[in-house]
């Protein structure tokens, strides 16, 4: 790989959080509809991509015994994968990262585009050019010959086409997946869980020119790997390029937790199965087990939101309602799987409230995880007998930021980790803080060099001795001996004296995929596309964050 191959993986996936989707099938009128702002791509000649719509055609219309609608594509659609060529924070970071770095613009809109606009990015490369994002927008209103192909984001065609060749290799991550260039006689391999039907191979080949096999590497941890393990090196100003910088790598997370020693996959998890036997076509399908949902159920509920909100300028084909279930189910999945908390300890002694608030991290990776927007925090409040507050840390602002958070008030501090909070301006925030070759904190993706603060949670079973070396906490926390596999516990020590209990302890994890300094560095671009990203935060700033879990104690 070219020095600069790798300098714009970082940007690939700005907001492409994992989602969770709903279920519910539109009349066929709104679902023609829905595709049609958007060209459709034909195949032609050795051209290997079709436009999802071509699958839908024959994906939907199915449903349990009790109505749910389950259709892989109507699943998928309301998705951040479906949706990862639209998402106006990715096109706003790429745009700041290539107006930062003007001498490598290409490369980096040739690496991004590789995870987010991955069927027009292999099509263009093969044909002996550089994949490109700009030229592919607006969506829906660009004439590149690519268009709607980057329109269509991580789409059917792709994933299903990923061949196991290397997957788990250093060579997959960053979108080293392979995807055959050639078309054999009988058909181009689409790949699946399941070995199809006879019946079923011939529907698919006629209708689309592929032939479909059955393929396990398909429900991997490792496929998911290729564009979920992403490495840098920073643009410096001299032309140089810095270390490698480990931007996101759930992955190796994940290879690291007792999830990957059990068999957990990504997919277990991400895309759960169906609770009983069903087709996976309405088209002559047979009822199959362990049919995966093809939600790809994450943590992104506010940009799901933001796709809704702003449909009309991102070009969204989802329908409203799709999206709005989706972003609920988001909510709901983050709420119920994502950590727990509780109050221990809770004592007065010597004028002073005690208490211990013990977090744990039940997902299989980092909590927060991936691109490093996306943080957690600790809200605690104290609340004495007639149920005024005496203490509180960590409140949400409707303006996006946190109060206490030196982040937040200054672009160039961050607030350290704590193994014990005395203050009410002190802030247990679990993030990943980078730093550029001068030791100052950054948010510009190709500066960063180093992990100033990674304190975010770590997930049960976290092993550092087999752990690699990209996945290694940085900062204070690494001296913080209550900061270990699975979770922490802080320690707040809060003045009470004068005020008459019984005190209520209340904790809450909240969670926030686009963190306030991220969003609002962006503000001093004069550029359209961090300009519209700004301005739709700052619309939508007071449901930029949610809870994810709470716990409380009475002190008498």
């Amino acid at each position: 790989m070219s020095t600069y191959n790798r300098l714009a993986a970082t940007l690939l996936c700005a907001g492409g959080v994992l989602v969770a989707l709903g279920a519910g099938s539109p009349p066929a009128s709104d679902a023609t509809a829905a595709t049609a702002a958007v060209p459709v791509a034909l195949p032609a000649g050795d051209e290997p991509f079709l436009t999802s719509d071509r699958c839908l055609a024959c994906h939907k219309g199915v449903t349990t015994s009790t109505g749910l609608d389950v259709s892989i594509g109507y699943d998928w659609r309301a998705s951040m994968m479906a949706n990862s060529a639209r998402d106006p924070y990715w096109q706003a970071a790429v745009r700041r990262e290539v107006t930062d770095h003007p001498e490598v613009a290409a490369v980096i809109e040739n690496t991004c585009s590789r995870c987010h606009m991955p069927m027009a990015n292999v099509v263009e490369r093969e044909d002996g050019g550089m994949g490109s994002i700009f030229a592919n927008l607006p969506i829906g209103g660009s004439n590149a010959p690519n268009a709607a192909l980057a329109a269509d984001g991580v789409s059917c065609s792709v994933c299903h086409q990923i061949g196991p060749e290397g997957l788990g290799e250093e060579s997959s991550f960053e979108g080293g997946f392979v995807i055959r260039s050639d078309t054999p006689p009988d058909g181009r391999p689409v790949y699946g869980p399941f070995e199809p039907d006879e019946g079923g191979v011939g529907i698919m080949h006629s209708a689309t020119g592929y032939l479909p096999g059955e393929g396990l590497h398909i429900q991997s941890s490792e496929l998911c790997a290729t564009c979920h393990t992403l490495f840098t090196h920073s643009a410096r100003a001299d032309g140089s390029r810095g270390p490698e910088f480990p931007e996101q790598v759930p992955y190796l997370e994940w290879q690291a937790s007792s999830y990957a020693e059990e068999g957990t996959s990504c997919q277990d998890c991400h895309m759960p199965e169906v609770e009983e036997d069903v087709a996976v076509t309405a088209v002559l399908g047979r009822a199959r087990p362990e049919v995966s949902r093809h939600v790809f159920r994450g943590g992104n509920f506010f940009m799901l939101r933001v796709l809704n909100r702003y449909r009309a300028e991102l070009g969204v084909t989802a329908l409203p309602q799709e999206l709005a279930l989706a972003a609920d189910r988001t909510e709901g999945h983050l709420k119920s799987s994502t950590a727990s908390v509780s109050v221990s300890g809770a004592r007065v002694d010597g004028g002073r409230l005690l208490a211990d608030v013990d977090v744990r991290n039940l997902a299989g990776h980092k909590f927060p995880t991936a691109y490093p927007s996306r943080r957690a925090w600790l809200h605690v409040t104290v609340t004495d007998g007639a149920g005024r507050t005496v203490f509180e840390s960590g409140a949400f602002s409707p303006d996006g930021s946190v109060v206490g958070n030196d982040n937040d008030r200054d672009p160039a501090r961050y607030e350290p980790h704590y193994a014990e909070i005395t203050a009410a301006d002190q802030v247990q925030v679990y993030e990943a803080i980078m730093a550029d070759d001068r030791g100052s904190v950054t948010t510009g993706l190709m500066s960063a060099e180093r992990w100033l603060k990674e304190n975010r949670l770590l997930p049960a079973g976290f092993d550092a001795d087999r752990a690699d070396e990209h996945v290694s906490v940085r900062g204070q926390a690494t001296s913080d001996a209550d900061f270990a596999a699975g979770g922490d516990r802080v320690r707040y020590s809060v003045a009470v004296a004068g005020a008459q209990g019984p005190f209520t302890v209340r904790a809450e994890l909240w969670f926030q995929p686009i963190a306030y300094r991220w969003a609002e560095n962006l503000a001093g671009y004069d550029t359209f596309e961090t300009a519209r990203f700004v301005r739709y935060y700052r619309d939508m700033a007071a449901a930029s964050a949610t809870v994810v879990a709470s716990g409380s104690a009475v002190v008498e």
